[in-house]
C-alpha cells in the first residue's frame, strides 16, 4: 500500500488551506497513494497566527470538512485532516479520517497537550485504531507521540501496521535551516520519530509543515527504524512512498509486560 505524507506551507487563511490540500491530494492520487496525511491543526490553520474569526467557527469548519470529503472522492484517496473543532462548546485538536469514497470513518483527538497549550484546546480522552484498504493504523498529534510513547505503543497493540504522526514544530521567522535528516544537531523530533517505529516494530509517517525554519521533515519510517523516504526542508509538497503491512509485527510492543507498570 502506497502512503502519502503532506507538507503544506502554513495557509494564509482556510481557503488558502483547502487550495493547498486539493493540490497536494492531487499529487499523491497521481502516484497511486491510498492515504495522504496532513499536519497538526491544518484546518482553519495553527492558532495564534492571526487568522481571521470568520475562519474559525463550527459552521465553517462543517463546511470545511465536508469539502474535503468532496476533495477525497474526487481523487479515490483517503485523507487524515487534522483540525481544530468544536465539540459540546469546547475546542478540541483532532485528526479526522475520510475514506476514499468520501465517507467520515471517524477521529482521534490529541490526548496528551502540551502546556502551552492547555489555553488554546481541551484534552481528547479516547484513542482509535482505523482502516483503509485492509490495513489498519493509528494516529498520534505532535506532543503525545514525542514524548508520550504509549499513544504509538496502544495502536501497535491494536495491531496497526502504521501510526501517523500529524505535527508542527517550526518558524516562518526564526530558527536554523537544517541540513541533514537526523543529524545529531538537529532537534530531537526526527529521532523520536525513528524511535516510535523501532520500539513498535511498526511503520511511523509524520507529517510537518513547510516552513522556513522547520524543525522536523516530513518522514516515513519502517519497522527497524530505516528511514525509507523523507521531504525536503522548506519544501511544499508531498513524499509517496509504499510499505508492506506484513513487516509491522508489533512484535515489541505486544512483548511489552504492560501489568508491570499499570
Amino acid at each position: 500500500m502506497k502512503i502519502a505524507l503532506a507538507s503544506p506551507p502554513f495557509p494564509a487563511s482556510l481557503a488558502d488551506g483547502l487550495l493547498w490540500l486539493e493540490k497536494l491530494v492531487k499529487d499523491a492520487a497521481v502516484e497511486n497513494a491510498a492515504i495522504i496525511c496532513f499536519p497538526e491543526s491544518y484546518l482553519p490553520g495553527y492558532p495564534g497566527m492571526g487568522y481571521q474569526p470568520e475562519d474559525r467557527t463550527p459552521e465553517t469548519l462543517q463546511h470545511a470538512l465536508e469539502k474535503v470529503c468532496d476533495i477525497a472522492a474526487s481523487n479515490n484517496i483517503a485523507i487524515i485532516i487534522p483540525m481544530d473543532w468544536y465539540e459540546d462548546g469546547k475546542l478540541l485538536n483532532l485528526a479526522f479520517v475520510i475514506s476514499e469514497e468520501g465517507k467520515i470513518l471517524g477521529s482521534q483527538t490529541k490526548n496528551q497537550l502540551d502546556p502551552t497549550e492547555d489555553n488554546l484546546w481541551v484534552a481528547g480522552t479516547e484513542r482509535k485504531v482505523f482502516e483503509v484498504k485492509g490495513v489498519k493504523f493509528g494516529i498520534t498529534i505532535c506532543h503525545e507521540g514525542f514524548r508520550y510513547p504509549e499513544s504509538v505503543r496502544w495502536a501497535a497493540q491494536q495491531d496497526a501496521k502504521i501510526v501517523f504522526f500529524p505535527h508542527f514544530v517550526g518558524s516562518n521567522t526564526a530558527g536554523v535551516e537544517l541540513k541533514e535528516w537526523c543529524a545529531r544537531e538537529n532537534p530531537y523530533y526526527e529521532k523520536a520519530v525513528m524511535l516510535r517505529a523501532m520500539e513498535n516494530t511498526i511503520y511511523v509517517g509524520s507529517s510537518n509543515y513547510s516552513s522556513r525554519y522547520p524543525e522536523s521533515a516530513s518522514t516515513l519510517v519502517g519497522p527497524d527504524g530505516s528511514c525509507i523516504v523523507h521531504g525536503a526542508y522548506g519544501q511544499a509538497g508531498v513524499v509517496v512512498a509504499e510499505i508492506d503491512p506484513a513487516r509491522a509485527t508489533g512484535l515489541l510492543a505486544k512483548r511489552f509486560k504492560q501489568a508491570l507498570y499499570y
